[in-house]
């Protein structure tokens, strides 16, 4: 790999080129290997790309990475969110890596031999084992490896074939031009969602360039993937496809929320699933659904705690592995598949291709020694990549020989691969493009008849941390991997399948409780943050004005209290007289990122990572490019009174945006239900406590609650439109706790609590949606007593303690839908003694 100060040597350029605009390239160092071959000129392939990298210039072409960097931040594989993941994430080069149709198709033949040879491999050592008796491979890399699972081998009954059905290959292309395998990955096989997201955004970003290679699609492999696994199922009705993730604090959840839709699969987590009469389930609100082909991107180990005993319980399903052993689920990896990443097996890969497949190796595997023992020094003008021989998981570390000495022994031993110097492709390190060498990471299909290449790839740039092989790390630099077309090139699509009709399907509690659980508390908090930015900015508003009036100190103060009861800000700052000094500082910790409205904002973010595969590309990019503004706002915000103010309105369009997003985007199943469950109930107790606080006063001096209870329920205009400046208690609090079209009052939030309470339960008589309309008709009632009562201030003066009650019965019926959808436990029941001493009537509370 050159690295020399010259400049690239590119000869006089072809005038229909394009060449000329690849000045850009005239202060680089000379890049062999990918792009530039041995007289230094660019390689054919390359020619296009460069051509249209090279037109846009050096500003523009940072412009594009600075976009690119913004459109992974903003809606990507590295978006980040305040109070999301910790990370860099990962990091996609605006200069992809070109292949020929010709040299794809070589390295296209190699990985469907490689993943036959490899499947074969499996199916040996979970069943017969002719392998090991007639000594081709070690026992030492059998039974001393982690990855093989005893449990899944019987020699009688071996595992139902393909053991294999997704593979990838990690490569480096040598001195001497030819890709040789580094490592094999037949467990997780991560990467693909990366991929298929690295096309997306460089389609954004580097539009010109997309149309002038016009690399192949790779919708047709993931199209052929989601085909292969319903044709693993063995249902007579409709395939049912579920990817089993670890959850969100994988590194790789992102690529699971992508694989998921791709392939048309739910997305579960172990909570979700539950093992019946040796069948799989995902458990939904609206009962049991079967699951026929489960893709698990968990370790096996974790799969199935009564199987492996120091597997945690809560990241297995009990009894999963049973329903595969059956034939009643299919798993995909098989469990143990991981067995065949083992890197001791890359010394073993020529005999073991022509023992299993009668063949010669298509692709070649960097020179590897097994060394059963602490490994004696080889000669020392190499480089070797050393890992642990029955560890696919190990990065490896390179050493020269010198430095084994100290290397231990190792059970099943350590693993020798003769590492040469990888090739270099140019990357963009913000100034100029600069060679680095790569490793690329290439994905197979079982396709029913045979194995598929994904025409594309995962290059992964060797930065100094950077692994050289094992586990997909959570993050790096990554180069998009472009197959060019041709036009006579044949593309292969699913053949169609003869499924039965599809029954008509409505039911609204189609969903995990774990969602609909992170959907309502994610409509909690947006409405949480609303309430707080109306508060504080309501409350700024009078505090900006200097010297209040009597009038305005009684408004602050009943604001303050407000914002203590909401947790903002804490009790000891409620002023009790003119004095506002305390209540000004307060409120400005609570506005900044550290405060509560930053806390809030965070767990808006977590619940949004939770639930971001129920939503769609707008929803999630009102959350979060909205939300990222509101946090920029609140952390540029000076000290005056006057710039926290306005940082306040960016979490009021935020929550709006919510809002709007939901209602025009979100099909009225469960999950629109839930998150408007959560919204309306976290409404309906703000409007009972604000007003309860507001209206805690002396009679003479309601007028001014009244006036603060319309500004704070965003009523104002309504009533003038109304009543005109006349301010009476009952038409106000008419309009704000009885009025069921205005949105922001207390019978809109009951009425549409009761809908969707008796939408998800199929029971228009369901209980909690009885008690929701029970709430609703005493608010109602309150008014008529107002209207009849002699002294209207008197009687609204006297309504704090109810609406408390009010509030209290709301939170009971928060607990109520709890234990119901997401704690699925029964009813609450309450055992009391009758007067005569015998044995306890239960008591079913509404």
């Amino acid at each position: 790999m050159a690295r020399g100060a010259q400049a690239a040597r590119l000869g006089p350029p072809p005038r229909r080129s394009g060449l000329p605009h690849a000045r850009l390239l005239l202060h680089l160092p000379a890049m062999r290997d990918e792009m530039v071959d041995g007289s230094g000129r660019i390689r054919p392939h390359w020619r296009r790309l460069i051509g249209a990298v090279g037109g846009l210039g050096k500003p523009a072409l940072e412009e594009r990475a600075r976009r690119l960097e913004r459109a992974a931040e903003e809606d990507g594989a590295a978006s980040m969110l305040p109070g999301g993941k910790d990370g860099p994430g990962w990091r996609c080069d605006p200069i992809p890596l070109p292949l020929t149709m010709a040299e794809f198709a070589g390295l296209e033949a190699g990985l469907a031999q490689r993943a036959r040879m490899l499947e074969a491999l499996l199916a040996d050592l979970y069943g017969p084992q002719r392998l090991l008796r007639e000594g081709l491979i070690p026992p030492a890399l059998v039974y001393g490896n982690p990855a093989f699972l005893r449990p899944w081998r019987h020699p009688l009954n071996p595992p139902r074939r393909p053991l294999l059905h997704l593979y990838a290959a990690e490569l480096i292309r040598c001195p001497d031009g030819v890709w040789r395998l580094v490592s094999d990955r037949t467990g997780l096989c991560s990467g693909l969602g990366v991929v298929q997201e690295n096309r997306r955004l460089l389609a954004q970003a580097m539009p010109e360039a997309l149309a002038a290679v016009k690399p192949r699609s790779l919708s047709t492999f993931f199209d052929l993937w989601q085909d292969s696994l319903q044709r693993l199922s063995h249902g007579s009705g409709a395939p049912a496809l579920a990817l089993l993730t670890p959850g969100h604090r994988s590194p790789h959840w992102f690529e699971h929320v992508v694989l998921s839709r791709e392939l048309g699969a739910a997305l579960v987590e172990p909570g979700d699933l539950t093992v019946r009469g040796g069948a799989l389930f995902i458990k939904t609100l609206a009962g049991l659904q079967p699951v026929d082909v489960l893709v698990s991107r968990q370790e096996a180990e974790a799969l199935d705690p009564l199987e492996f005993p120091d597997a945690d319980a809560a990241s297995g399903v009990p009894g999963l592995l049973d329903a595969a052993r059956h034939g009643r689920l299919t798993l995909v990896n098989a469990p143990g598949a991981a067995l065949a990443e083992s890197p001791g097996l890359l010394a073993f890969s020529d005999a073991l291709c022509g023992a299993l497949l009668d063949e010669a190796p298509l692709l070649e595997v960097l020179p590897t020694r097994w060394s059963p023992e602490a490994p004696a020094a080889p000669p020392a003008d190499r480089r070797w990549l050393i890992r642990p021989a029955v560890d696919g998981a190990a990065p490896g570390m390179l050493a020269e020989a010198a430095g084994w000495r100290d290397l231990p022994a190792l059970p099943g031993g350590w693993a020798l691969t003769d590492w040469p110097a990888p090739s270099a492709a140019p990357c963009f390190s913000g100034q100029a493009l600069t060679p680095m060498p790569i490793l690329l990471r290439l994905f197979a299909v079982h396709a029913g008849a045979g194995w598929q290449a994904l025409p594309g790839g995962l290059a992964r740039v060797l930065e100094p941390s950077a692994p050289l092989a094992g586990r997909l790390p959570g993050g790096g630099l990554v180069k998009d991997v472009w197959v060019l077309a041709e036009e006579e090139a044949m593309i292969l699509g699913p053949a169609p399948q003869a499924l039965p009709p599809l029954p008509i399907r409505r039911s609204a509690g189609a969903l995990p409780s774990r969602v609909a659980d992170n959907l309502f508390w994610l409509g909690r908090y947006v409405e949480r943050l609303d309430r707080a930015a109306r508060l504080i900015r309501a409350t700024l508003a009078r505090l900006r004005r200097g010297v209040l009036l009597p009038r305005e100190n009684a408004e602050v103060a009943a604001l303050a209290r407000c914002l203590a009861e909401a947790g903002l800000i804490p009790p000891e700052a409620v002023p009790g007289g003119a004095a506002t000094s305390m209540l000004a500082e307060a409120i400005s910790r609570a506005a900044r990122p550290a405060g509560p409205v930053g806390q809030l904002q965070g767990r808006i973010a977590d619940l949004t990572g939770l639930v971001r595969d129920r939503l769609t590309a707008d929803m999630y990019a009102t959350f979060t490019q909205q939300l990222r503004a509101a946090r920029r706002a609140a952390e540029e915000a000076g000290p005056g009174l006057d710039e926290l103010s306005r940082a306040m309105v960016a979490n009021l369009r935020f929550a709006s945006g919510v809002a709007g997003v939901a209602a025009e985007n979100m099909v009225r199943g469960g999950a629109w239900l839930f998150l408007e469950l959560g919204r309306r109930l976290e409404r309906a107790q703000a409007v009972l406590s604000e007003i309860g606080r507001v209206l805690d006063v002396p009679p003479p001096r309601i007028e001014a609650g009244l006036r603060l209870v319309l500004e704070l329920c965003d009523s104002v205009i309504t009533y003038r439109s109304r009543y005109l400046s006349v301010l009476q208690p009952a038409p106000v609090l008419d309009l704000v706790l009885a009025d069921p079209a205005n949105p922001r009052g207390l019978c809109f939030q009951l009425a549409a609590m009761g809908a969707a309470l008796a939408e998800v339960a199929g029971d228009p008589q369901d209980p909690l949606a009885a008690e929701a309309a029970s709430l609703r008709a005493e608010a109602e009632g309150m008014i008529g007593e107002l209207l009849a009562a002699r002294d209207q201030a008197e009687a609204a003066a006297a309504l704090p303690p109810r609406l408390a009650a009010m509030a209290e019965a709301l939170a009971r019926l928060s607990d109520a839908i709890t234990r119901r959808y997401f704690a699925l436990l029964p009813p609450q029941r309450a055992l009391t003694l009758d007067s005569e001493g015998a044995e306890p009537a239960e008591v079913h509370p509404a």
